[in-house]
């Protein structure tokens, strides 16, 4: 379904959220009494009621963000300043405060246990802005990823994220307000050229406590994706990446274009790579129905990569990225449960 224009999303999704989340918190002990008449009835421990509760919390989420960015909005003498560095900066804690509440939240219904292996952001190399590379698997890394950078690690975030991921008003409107850019599939080569330009000038500028954050799979791992990526390198001819490709069994094939685009905008800048397990089965609200409650514990792990490290050649640079992603396959194959099986690795 095509997005609606950014107008359309503010004048009728954003207030339809708040509403819908005020109807629904009013009617809150009618669903809970349904829920918990259903609980008996099906198998795990309280899953109706553990999903109405995780439903009803994100949705008062989104809307007392909505509500939060639209004092900040107002504050900003109703958006003028709202790309002030002040204001910006005021939009990063308000980003950390509700990824807290959030994942306090995830800890509690969904017993979730997130730890961290490796050379993270903050002990890497204090005061280099960083690059950093994650892998895509299942709902809900992105917000993994970013809580960790804004709340653990002091970074200010700016994403490339996927278009469709302003559906949800919250992310719509906070992401818009910071330096991040919502794409789409590229179409044509001219529309890709493009697309790598606005990914460069992302990066550009980047300072000491910032995290120019990308996803080169380019979605979540699916093995149906995963044929497509492999077919995709073929049909461009490049079969020895195809060949690598391949060999990847728990991640999808990385496009580099993104990446080296920021490489040659931020040749300053560390790389971290990012690779986490725990929640890789859960790809379907159906996966995530039949996991309730998950009992998880979802493992990270960083490398640090310095800048004089990176390759300074196209083909050696784009060689390297798919090494480090066979690395990131090796790894998630000895975590799939979400216990290191070599922190060290």
């Amino acid at each position: 379904m095509p997005l609606p224009p950014r107008w359309l999303r503010r004048v009728l999704l954003a207030p339809a959220v708040v509403l819908l989340a005020v109807v629904v918190v009013t009617t809150l002990p009618v669903w809970a009494l349904v829920a918990a008449a259903l609980s008996p009835l099906m198998p795990g421990r309280l899953r109706p009621l553990r999903l109405l509760w995780i439903g009803c919390v994100y949705l008062v989420w989104d809307a007392a963000a909505l509500l939060a960015l639209f004092g900040l909005w107002v504050g900003a003498g109703f958006g003028l300043r709202v790309r002030s560095p002040g204001f910006q900066r005021a939009h990063y804690v308000l980003a950390g405060w509700f990824l807290r509440v959030l994942f306090w939240q995830a800890r509690w219904t969904l017993r979730l246990r997130i730890d961290v292996a490796g050379a993270d952001p903050d002990t890497a190399q204090p005061g280099r802005p960083e690059l950093v590379v994650c892998r895509h698997a299942g709902p809900g890394d992105s917000f993994i990823l970013i809580h960790a950078l804004v709340n653990w690690f002091r970074r200010e975030p700016r994403i490339v994220l996927k278009e469709s991921l302003q559906w949800d008003p919250a992310i719509d409107v906070l992401l818009n307000r910071l330096p991040n850019r919502f794409i789409a599939p590229a179409s044509d080569e001219d529309r890709g050229a493009a697309l790598l330009r606005q990914i460069g000038h992302l990066a550009s500028g980047l300072d000491d406590d910032d995290a120019f954050v990308i996803f080169p799979e380019g979605g979540n791992f699916t093995p149906k994706r995963r044929l497509r990526a492999i077919a995709r390198l073929r049909a461009l001819g490049l079969e020895r990446m195809a060949l690598r490709a391949e060999r990847l069994r728990h991640v999808l094939a990385p496009q580099p274009g993104g990446l080296l685009a920021a490489l040659d905008a931020a040749p300053e800048a560390g790389v971290v790579f990012v690779a986490h397990t725990g929640l890789d089965r859960m790809l379907t609200v159906s996966d995530v129905w039949r996991e309730l409650p998950m009992d998880k514990r979802i493992v990270m792990r960083f490398w640090s990569v310095p800048p004089e490290e990176i390759p300074a050649d196209r083909q050696e640079r784009i060689d390297w990225l798919f090494d480090w992603w066979a690395r990131i396959d090796e790894w998630i194959a000895a975590n799939r449960d979400g216990v290191a099986a070599d922190p060290a690795a």
